[in-house]
């Protein structure tokens, strides 16, 4: 499994999205294989829509709309966890985090016995953004990175995800 997130208009080769979704910040390419969700991919603004190829990419398709609608929203997927022993703890642990809450690298790391960095290098190489809710571990002070990149388009694609969740604890 590829667990690469494209950053812009780059999109994995090779890779067959089952759709492409329309976020209110970019667009999303779903990869769907063995009736799992592989990956998430970051795609810039421009890259085509195209709608659900299966059924389980029209119910990851709804369940994010769902998500932009309302922050709150709990997914209930299939997904493909692939990846070290060390990442799926860092990744299973992510799906605890509430949503409008965020955690650091070094808290994380502190509960989880590993490092920052390696808290910090497993969230960059979460396959499936959003639903493994990565956005949500921020530096000691300010956001932090995202996607492995530290300025561009995905500390973009963190600060729209970081606002649009704030709408809870700020009681909206």
């Amino acid at each position: 499994m590829n667990i690469q997130t494209a950053h812009t208009a780059r999109a994995p080769h090779q890779l067959v999205y089952q759709a492409v979704l329309a976020a209110p910040f970019a667009k999303l390419g779903i990869h769907i294989a063995q009736d799992t969700v592989q990956t998430i991919h970051f795609l810039a603004a421009d890259y085509p829509a195209h709608p659900a190829m299966c059924t389980l990419s029209h119910r990851v398709c709804t369940a994010l709309l769902r998500y932009f609608a309302d922050p709150d929203y709990r997914f209930d997927l299939p997904l493909a966890w692939s990846g070290t022993a060390h990442q799926l703890k860092i990744w299973h642990a992510l799906t605890q985090l509430s949503a409008g809450h965020t955690t650091s690298y070094g808290q994380l790391a502190q509960q989880l016995n590993s490092s920052p960095r390696a808290v910090g290098q497993a969230c960059g190489a979460n396959p499936l953004p959003i639903i493994v809710p990565c956005h949500r571990v921020v530096a000691a002070h300010g956001r932090g990175g995202f996607m492995h990149a530290v300025s561009g388009a995905p500390l973009d694609y963190k600060a729209w995800l970081l606002t649009h969740e704030s709408r809870i604890s700020q009681g909206a």
